[in-house]
């Protein structure tokens, strides 16, 4: 109730606001002025940045008198929206500069492959300095060394995140489309109660705040690039609600990024940056290392060999319907599953009736 109270009394003060007049006009004059500064600035729409920034503070003066924390507010905002309007728009077509987290193994890694076969530009990432030469050298003798780039990143420092970006620049110019890839579970399949401080520091700093600095970055140098840019934050075991027992902490910061999502869409519409767009991948149950340590119990064995499939079967799913969403020029947001609720239900059907998929990949007792 506080909490609906509050807001209530800021949309209150701010209609107060916006009702009071600067004392030196009257309430015509004062309409009179305003027209002209909009239409006048509208007219003048081709002129730079900071010509439009100037007129839009000049509005808001009026608007916002007696008020000068709105009216800081407000001129912050208009120049965000100001900033944004000065790019020069263009279509984005392929081939497309992919930039992917934690891609020197697993799903990352074959999002890297199916990208490159498709004709695309990438740049792989780790934290680890060998996987990453390791696998640029295997991938450049592939695809060819000016196809595909590589550089270490740990996606929970912001000056890494920032120096990832400025290496994409100096490299392929610009990053079309930017995936969150990078996750861990610190190999941990435990009961929260018996789960070390260090990992759940490494989960939460990894899966979370990784995603969130990365996001930040994304939106900073794609809302620059005449071609915007797609961002694709990766979710996982958790992220539909359901419980996560033994990777509790894992479960909770994938069931946050559909929101956090959501909440950076609302930001960008806010702001008026229209050529970035937030979006969510799900790659269901991924035959990875991360997910195999866990495979213990009689539970977890049943579930792996019904519904996990291997990475590059995964990768060769969402990556032609990433580059789709891209080339589509789509400004809206969208959420990309490679297993679904009735593909799961088929499949564990299927099981249960004819046994498929007994002992696929572990065997059961």
């Amino acid at each position: 109730m506080a909490m609906i109270s509050a807001g209530l009394s800021g949309s209150s003060l701010c209609g107060s606001a916006l009702a009071r007049a600067d004392s030196s006009f009257s309430a015509p004059e004062r309409q009179n002025a305003c027209g002209h500064v909009v239409a006048w600035s509208r007219v003048r729409v081709g002129r730079q940045f900071d010509e439009r920034l100037s007129l839009a503070r000049v509005e808001k003066k009026f608007h916002s008198c007696g008020n000068p924390v709105r009216a800081n507010a407000a001129a912050a905002s208009e120049e965000q929206t100001a900033r944004a309007s000065t790019v020069l728009q263009e279509e984005m077509r392929p081939p497309f500069n992919v930039l992917i987290t934690g891609s020197t193994k697993g799903v990352g890694y074959a999002l890297a492959k199916v990208f490159l076969q498709e004709g695309d530009n990438v740049i792989i990432c780790s934290r680890s300095e060998e996987r990453v030469q390791n696998v640029l050298k295997e991938l450049t003798e592939e695809f060819g060394e000016r196809r595909v780039w590589g550089t270490t990143c740990d996606v929970s420092s912001a000056k890494s995140v920032e120096a990832l970006s400025n290496f994409c620049k100096s490299e392929i110019g610009y990053v079309d489309i930017w995936i969150n890839n990078a996750g861990s579970n610190a190999y941990s399949y435990k009961p929260l109660v018996d789960t070390e401080d260090a990992d759940i520091a490494e989960i939460v700093e990894t899966n979370t705040l990784g995603v969130m600095l990365c996001c930040r970055q994304a939106i900073r140098t794609m809302r620059e690039q005449p071609r915007g840019g797609h961002i694709f934050n990766m979710d996982g075991a958790g992220a539909d609600g359901n419980a996560t027992p033994r990777f509790a902490v894992y479960g909770a910061t994938k069931r946050s990024l559909a929101q956090f999502t959501k909440s950076l869409q609302a930001e960008l519409r806010m702001q008026g940056v229209k050529n970035v767009v937030v979006h969510n991948l799900s790659p269901g149950m991924v035959t990875t290392d991360l997910l195999m340590s866990g495979v213990e119990t009689g539970q977890a064995k049943f579930f792996v060999n019904i519904l996990a499939e291997p990475a590059d079967k995964v990768a060769s799913f969402l990556v032609p319907r990433i580059r789709a969403v891209a080339e589509s020029q789509s400004k809206t947001s969208t959420y990309i599953r490679f297993l679904t609720g009735f593909k799961a239900y088929t499949q564990i059907l299927a099981r249960l009736l004819f046994k498929v998929r007994k002992d696929r990949y572990v065997a059961e007792d």
